[in-house]
């Protein structure tokens, strides 16, 4: 049988002591450590979507059902910016996984952009969540040609 014993004093072991200071509360403790902050899904969402907007070469997010229902929601007012159309996440209390379904332009080198999207994604939610990104899972939907109108535009000979 072992006796656990905390002893708050100077003892001979390194540790004696910290278990007795871990959870407390008041003035000497850091304000850091005071509470809980919790992360939405959609924060993370967001902030990935963005990043990876930002990078050249990308076109746009979403694959092709979500980017036609995506640009008809945009029409609606109220409906939203589809900042999170083709971005998926799972987040947890420290880490979190995003996977993104893109459309890039045409001429790009696919893997540089995938790398640099990855590092943006990755620098953005990591900077601004504190959160550890485990993985950027990337799905290239589309290629988009410089002569392709977008499907949302609407038709030049009708009625304004």
């Amino acid at each position: 049988m072992t006796d656990n014993i905390t002893s708050v004093g100077a003892g001979s072991r390194s540790d004696t002591g910290v278990s007795a200071l871990k959870g407390r509360t008041g003035a000497g403790t850091p304000a850091e450590t005071r509470g809980k902050t919790t992360i939405a899904d959609g924060v993370v969402a967001k902030i990935a979507g963005m990043a990876a907007r930002e990078v050249p070469g990308i076109y746009n997010l979403g694959a092709g059902m979500a980017r036609a229902f995506g640009a008809m929601r945009e029409r609606v007012p109220g409906g939203g910016g589809g900042v999170t159309r083709g971005v998926k996440v799972e987040v947890g209390e420290r880490q979190a996984a995003v996977d993104l379904d893109v459309v890039v332009e045409y001429g790009v080198s696919i893997v540089d952009v995938a790398g640099d999207v990855r590092t943006n994604v990755i620098s953005a939610v990591e900077r601004m969540t504190g959160l550890e990104v485990v993985e950027v899972n990337i799905a290239v939907d589309d290629v988009h040609l410089p002569d392709e109108e977008e499907e949302s535009e609407p038709d030049e000979g009708r009625v304004r």
